[in-house]
Order: structure tokens, then sequence, then C-alpha cells
């Protein structure tokens, strides 16, 4: 665990914190001024400081500049939560950022995992986060967009982990209505509303000794999300009707589309439970940023398409595969998967030709003024760019005639083209 250094001139304030910080589990190291605190921070190997401002000889800002290094503070009268919750957030950032340096020389290795096509580089650090956090018994916040294949990175830290044996309990937070969602976590007792005619176990019981999968964690409402917190903290809760504590070992796995830290700002999410989930984030990027995987995505998606059906397709032509190298995907893999399910079944012949792949090309209509006018997923910045990029495609790389297909001089092409990082070389085609 952690060494924490308190550096706080008030006695009372500063066994206060020692006491309420040990009870973490991190180990407390205290000064009465600043010298102290560099005379043990020569010492011992402290990962973290607080430090009061208003101190005796060599202020608290003084203290800071000797140590080279301030990352948060807070107000003075605060409450013990407040702080313990800061720390815990400094802690889990020096971390990370530790873990971050070993990461990168682990990606020299190739991690392969059942059902997870990950040849690129970003899905690379994805497995090796994956490696690394699977074993441990730390609470996992797995963030992207729809479709990217969080369940499959679920499933993989659960059968990496210790737990392996035990069961992998998954719950979509959005599929269950608000008013049932809490007897599916917590289960029920009889009596405990209308057609509760028998006890029913939840989704933490079904989970013990085990891992419990919470999709679309951003979703869950916030009295829900008060329960939730304190099954956390405490391991323990009670069933819907009952009264009885029930104690639970559950390791805790969430995954979310949402923007998590908008929704702090929001109020719509609790900032304690953002925390407590947080400990290890793992981002899975959208396909339109590791489109090399496409090649072995579509033969993976073929391979599953073969076996259930019968059908034997190779593969898809050259032209083809162009063509799906240069969609957006909107809707990620699962879009992927959809679209190639459907080529194979109407391919006339045992190769996907690009006349059998028919893409989404058209905004998603909405009701109201002003929606539907960009792709499911895309920012106009996104767009803008897009349509640079095909135009250069359709001109083959001449940029006098893309300026012309999109309407613009060369010179406001020049400027996007430098925005998106495309060379503006002067020898190239005009």
């Amino acid at each position: 665990m952690a060494n924490v250094l308190i550096v706080e001139d008030e006695p009372k304030m500063r066994r206060l914190l020692e006491l309420n910080l040990s009870e973490e589990g991190w180990t407390i190291l205290s000064a009465g001024d600043a010298e102290t605190g560099l005379k043990i921070m020569g010492r011992e190997g402290i990962d973290l400081v607080l430090c009061d401002i208003k101190l005796p000889g060599m202020d608290g800002m003084e203290f800071l500049q000797a140590v080279r290094h301030a990352s948060d503070y807070v107000l003075k009268p605060f409450s013990l939560d407040e702080i313990k919750l800061i720390v815990r957030k400094e802690l889990d950032v020096r971390r990370l950022r530790a873990e971050n340096v070993l990461l990168r020389e682990e990606l020299r290795h190739r991690y392969e995992y059942p059902n997870i096509v990950a040849c690129s580089a970003k899905m690379q650090e994805v497995l090796a986060t994956v490696e690394r956090a699977a074993p441990t018994n730390s609470t996992i916040l797995i963030g992207g967009e729809s479709g990217v294949g969080k369940d499959l990175i679920a499933r993989a830290i659960h059968q990496r982990s210790r737990r392996a044996s035990g069961p992998f309990v998954k719950i979509n937070c959005t599929a269950i209505p608000e008013n049932l969602l809490e007897s599916e976590l917590f289960g029920y007792e009889k009596g405990a509303f209308t057609g509760a005619t028998s006890s029913k176990p939840g989704k933490f019981e079904l989970a013990d000794k085990g891992s419990l999968f919470l999709d679309e964690i951003g979703d869950v409402p916030q009295p829900m999300q008060a329960k939730l917190l304190r099954v956390l903290q405490e391991r323990e809760f009670e069933r819907l009707g009952g009264t009885r504590t029930i104690k639970v070992d559950v390791r805790l796995i969430a995954a979310t589309n949402r923007d998590l830290r908008a929704a702090l700002e929001e109020g719509t999410f609790r900032e304690d439970l953002y925390y407590r989930l947080n400990v290890v984030p793992i981002n899975l990027p959208p396909l339109r940023e590791h489109k090399e995987d496409i090649p072995d995505l579509i033969e993976h998606i073929l391979s599953k398409y073969r076996k259930e059906s019968g059908k034997e397709i190779r593969g898809v032509t050259p032209q083809a595969l162009q063509l799906l190298k240069n969609f957006y995907w909107p809707g990620n893999v699962r879009e992927l998967e959809n679209i190639v399910e459907r080529a194979a079944t109407f391919a006339g012949g045992p190769w996907i030709e690009a006349g059998d792949i028919h893409l989404d090309t058209e905004p998603p209509r909405a009701n109201g003024v002003g929606s539907g006018f960009l792709p499911h997923g895309m920012t106009i910045d996104q767009w803008e760019d897009e349509m640079i990029r095909e135009a250069l495609r359709r001109s083959d790389g001449n940029k006098s005639q893309a300026a012309r297909l999109l309407g613009l001089s060369r010179n406001a092409l020049r400027y996007r083209l430098s925005k998106i990082g495309v060379a503006d070389e002067p020898n190239e085609k005009e």
C-alpha cells in the first residue's frame, strides 16, 4: 500500500488525519513542520503528501516548490470523506502513470485472446492492460462507443483472473426498468411486493466468488448509485423486503458508452461512485481508429459464418475490402459483423464482391428540426475530415480537382489538409 506523508502543524488535526487515513490501509507518516517533512521524504519512499499552507518556518508553498509537485487542493474546513476521495484519486493517478511505463514495455509482446481480434497497436495496448489488471481484484471501468466489444473485454478479464472458475454474471442496466433494477441486483424476499411469492437471489449473490459485469453503468438512476456505492465499500447488502445482511465476494467490472466525467459535471452521476469504479480504466478505441484490424475481423466473422451456415465463403475481394476500410463505422465492430454477414448471405459466389456490400451511408432520421444531418457518432469536424479524404480519393490525389469537388479554393483546401496532417508537397499532383 501507499506511503502518505501529512505535514500539519495543528496536533489535533494531524492526529485526526492520521487515524482516518490509516483506516484505508495506507502507511501514514507525519510532521509538524515543513523542514521535518523534507527530512522524512529524504529517507522514506513517499507516494503522496498532504500539506497545510500555513506552517511555522518554511510555509506550505515553499515546501511544495521544494518537492516540485502540487496536483490538488482542498479548502478548510473540509470533510474527511472529501480528503479520502482526493487521496485515493491522486494515488490512482500515480499508480496508473507507473503502470503506463510498464505497459509501453509490454507492448513489444503480442497478446492473444479467444474471440478478440487485436493486431493493431491500439488494441494490443488494451490487451496489455487486461493482462495486468485481470489477476488483481481491482474494480474495472471499461469505456467506449457502442459496438466496440466491451463485453468481450469484460469476459477476457474474468477468464484471465483468479476467479475464472467462478460465475461471470452480466446485467445490462438499461435493459431493466428502474423500478425492477434493485430487485434484479440485490434480490428480494417473499412478500416484498405484489407477486413476490417466493424469495429470489439477485445478481450480486449469483456472482459470489466470481465477477459481476454491469453494462451501461452510466444510465443507473441516482438512488441506485448510492446503493451500489455501499456494496462496493462494504461488500454487503440486504435483499428487497429483507433485514438479513448478506456478504458477498464479487469482482465488479463496469462498462459505459457515456462520458462519465461530463455526467459528473451535470450532476447525474455520483463522484464518489465514479472514483470507486474507475480504479483501473480501460478505454476501447472505435473501429475507425484501428482500421488495420478490419481484414482480420472480417476473416473472424466469416469463420463463424461458415460454421453456422455451411456456406463456403472464402473471403472478400480487394475492391470489397477497400470499400469496408473506407467506411466510417459509426456502429463499430458490431456494425461490421452485421454488414459482412449480410453480404455473405447474398453473395452469389465464393467471394464477397463490392456489389454485395450495402453500407448505411444515409444519416439516421430523427424527429425534430435540425437533427439527422450527421452519421451517428460523428462530429461535424470528423465529417469534414472524411469529406476531404473522400474528395482526394475520387480525384486520385489531385488536390486542385479535390478542391473543385469540395467547392473550395486551393488555399482553403491546403489549410484543411494541414489540420488533418496531410502534407501539401509542391511536387504532388495538381
